[in-house]
């Protein structure tokens, strides 16, 4: 019977399907195995060069891979940024612009300097990488589940969004104990020059507790921004194999397809921007530094979604095309005969 009870909750939020009235129409189950079919429809395809099933533990241990190069290296191939836009926040006074920035720290710590912090960078945001894109892909499908194949063609970018949001929960998690020693690497001056040193000077003046404490700031500034980029990028992708590209994603070629995703990431990043970044170096100062993130996120946004792609093609794994209404909604909704 339609609406279900998933459906009338769905339309409260502020991202519900445009208009229309759905039929009452009664209409066979169709079974795989003896169950109904309740995920999305796109990915009901697996191409036989496919290398495993999609939503099979291979997939997700890949995908998990993917998001470890994804993250890891784009956010260590910028620590020298990372590293200038931090210290203006903690400190404008004395790092009054990102050029000055540089300047003081290569006159005061040479250009090794502007590497400090790259080996938590590299640690922390491989292991963010790992849960937010691998747990993206796994709360993806697991609440595609729930919600039933109609429903989940219906509220996807709901689904974006929740899926994000919960895979990012457990990144910054992951991410928040090397996130707390390379802000201490990085804007305390003497503290410590290594993670080696860093962390153990760490637990012995805070205990555990003092790689967890900025995991609420984390919470704040990545949760709404991952929401924003994996929704955005999904619906980019959708919208431009339907209004862009000029023949269908079916017969692409595997690296038109990564330009796709090239784009379509870059176009998302405009929806990243957010303030709290700042929050987990200073809580002063909230816009300072801002410049700076919207350079690096827009570098970092548009490769990180190239190489994750990239790997799944690689891996060949199983890449469904963007959703496509099913044929069970088309019917009750006067479309098809």
């Amino acid at each position: 019977m339609y609406p279900t009870t998933l459906t009338q909750i769905a339309r409260a939020n502020p991202f519900s399907a445009p208009l229309f009235t759905l039929q009452k129409v009664e209409e066979p189950l169709q079974s795989h195995k003896g169950q109904r079919s309740r995920r999305l429809a796109a990915a009901a395809t697996v191409d036989e060069g496919d290398s495993c099933e999609f939503g099979s533990q291979k997939y997700f241990i890949l995908c998990g891979f993917g998001g470890i190069l994804s993250c890891g290296t784009t956010h260590t191939a910028v620590v020298p940024l990372d590293l200038v836009k931090c210290r203006m926040q903690v400190n404008p006074d004395k790092y009054k612009s990102i050029g000055n920035g540089f300047a003081v720290t290569v006159r005061e710590d040479g250009v090794r300097g502007l590497a400090k912090g790259w080996a938590p960078t590299f640690i922390g945001y491989s292991m963010q990488g790992l849960c937010k894109f691998g747990f993206y892909e796994v709360f993806k499908i697991l609440y595609s589940d729930l919600l039933g194949e109609e429903n989940t063609y219906l509220w996807r970018t709901s689904l974006y969004l929740a899926a994000s949001a919960s895979a990012e929960f457990f990144a910054d998690i992951a991410l928040a104990p090397m996130e707390a020693a390379k802000v201490r690497i990085q804007t305390q001056p003497g503290y410590a020059n290594t993670l080696r040193e860093c962390a153990p000077k760490m637990y012995a003046e805070e205990g555990l507790w003092a790689f967890y404490k900025g995991v609420a700031p984390l919470w704040m500034r990545q949760i709404p921004y991952t929401m924003m980029k994996f929704a955005c990028f999904e619906r980019t992708v959708e919208m431009l194999y339907k209004y862009v590209v000029p023949k269908p994603r079916s017969e692409c070629s595997k690296p038109e397809q990564l330009v796709v995703t090239f784009v379509a990431g870059y176009i998302g990043e405009f929806g990243d921007v957010c303030p709290a970044d700042t929050f987990s170096c200073s809580m002063q100062s909230v816009w300072k530094g801002l410049f700076a993130r919207i350079i690096m996120i827009g570098t970092l946004t548009a490769l990180q979604w190239f190489i994750y792609d990239s790997v799944k093609v690689y891996f060949r794994l199983p890449r469904p095309p963007p959703p496509e209404m099913p044929e069970s909604l088309k019917k009750k909704l006067g479309l098809t005969e």
